[in-house]
């Protein structure tokens, strides 16, 4: 094809794709599917090699969060049966991260839950980062801890924090459907103050809430420009007790067209597989490989994942190995390179969101083959705020 030809000349030089071949990847029929895999993996493998970094979660404070974001069992409201639990202490969070360090992780991200620290959340973070780092020398530690008042990413960087995580989550057109406490210019604002503060930034999508082709390429052109160094991409658990629920828009087929488009769209960007993909790639995980270079081990924030000794039989079995804790995980003019400014993203996406949108989910290949798999979605019983071994 030779749109995939483009593609990946373009992503062999960092240019961005127009949103035509955006959109035509999302668009590409299941005899293609394996066509567009390797087109993908080609600038995968250019830029990371065979490597795939793996990162670990700990859930800090699970639940209770006054926001609203319908896709979140710890939202507002939510009658998610989770675990629900305040603030970790610092050497409680250390052990669990130590837990996800000895299979193999090279971050830990530690999330709250909540609209955003106060001054003394930020303190008692910091003392956890400090835990973790004594413990764990050269260990990468990410915050996520929601959006940021004016200093605290200084702070948390002066605590250690490599980097921030903050999704864009849906474009800025749709996000007022998902969320009515915050708006998507919050969001840009706490990526770039964690840019600011010299923080790597890390900010991703959701897909599968019922949003077209178009607001997926409006959220990841909007993140391309923002240029996070790390890229999330969530798929969508839809958790009983929240209002998406009933979301069940992705076949194992649609979730690698996404993957595939997000990489072409940002080739030099460590693209992480997160939360969902044991929900919807099922069997078609090891083929995700070929695409990102990056996945959660292990459990999530409120759902079980996979076990963590088959995720890292999945990466040997499919000829890909795990990123040593020497390796730089970033092409060097990525990881040499100070924060960007990245002032205009929302802009930017401003301008996108006249784009039609009347493919918003219809069709065939965006609904589940077999129906809602509600068997594969598991609230965590075990790890951080239990007394169970965590899942690592």
């Amino acid at each position: 094809m030779d749109l995939l030809r483009t593609l990946v000349d373009k992503g062999l030089r960092r240019e961005l794709p127009t949103r035509e071949e955006a959109l035509a990847v999302l668009s590409s029929g299941d005899d293609e599917l394996l066509d567009v895999v390797a087109a993908a993996g080609r600038v995968r493998r250019h830029w990371f090699g065979r490597r795939v970094k793996l990162n670990y979660l700990v859930n800090l404070k699970s639940g209770l969060c006054p926001e609203d974001c319908s896709y979140c069992s710890q939202r507002l409201g939510s009658r998610a049966e989770i675990l629900k639990y305040s603030w970790l202490k610092p050497e409680d969070a250390s052990k669990a991260a130590a837990a996800g360090v000895a299979g193999g992780a090279k971050r830990v991200c530690l999330v709250a839950s909540g609209r955003g620290p106060s001054d003394r959340d930020v303190d008692r973070v910091s003392r956890t980062i400090e835990a973790i780092k004594e413990r764990h020398e050269g260990v990468e530690v990410c915050a996520c801890l929601g959006l940021l008042s004016r200093g605290q990413a200084e702070r948390l960087r002066a605590a250690g924090a490599d980097a921030y995580n903050h999704n864009l989550n849906t474009s800025e057109a749709t996000y007022g459907d998902i969320c009515t406490t915050h708006d998507f210019s919050d969001r840009v604002s706490t990526v770039q103050q964690a840019q600011a503060a010299g923080m790597s930034a890390c900010s991703g999508l959701i897909a599968g809430m019922g949003e077209s082709d178009a607001d997926l390429v409006d959220v990841v052109f909007a993140l391309r420009e923002l240029d996070p160094d790390s890229v999330p991409v969530n798929f969508l658990i839809p958790m009983e007790g929240t209002p998406l629920a009933g979301e069940w828009n992705l076949t194992p087929r649609r979730a690698l067209r996404v993957l595939a488009m997000v990489r072409f769209v940002c080739p030099d960007a460590e693209v992480r597989l997160a939360g969902g993909r044991e929900v919807h790639l099922r069997s078609l995980q090891p083929l995700a490989l070929h695409l990102v270079n990056s996945i959660f081990l292990g459990d999530y924030l409120t759902s079980e994942g996979q076990e963590g000794s088959a995720d890292l039989a999945m990466i040997e079995d499919a000829g890909f190995e795990v990123e040593g804790a020497d390796t730089t995980t970033l092409p060097a003019h990525r990881a040499d390179a100070p924060a960007a400014p990245a002032a205009s993203a929302t802009s930017a996406t401003s301008a996108h969101a006249r784009t039609d949108r009347s493919d918003a989910g219809t069709r065939p290949d965006a609904r589940t083959d077999s129906g809602p798999r509600t068997d594969l979605v598991a609230v965590r019983r075990r790890g951080a705020g239990t007394d169970l071994p965590p899942n690592a």
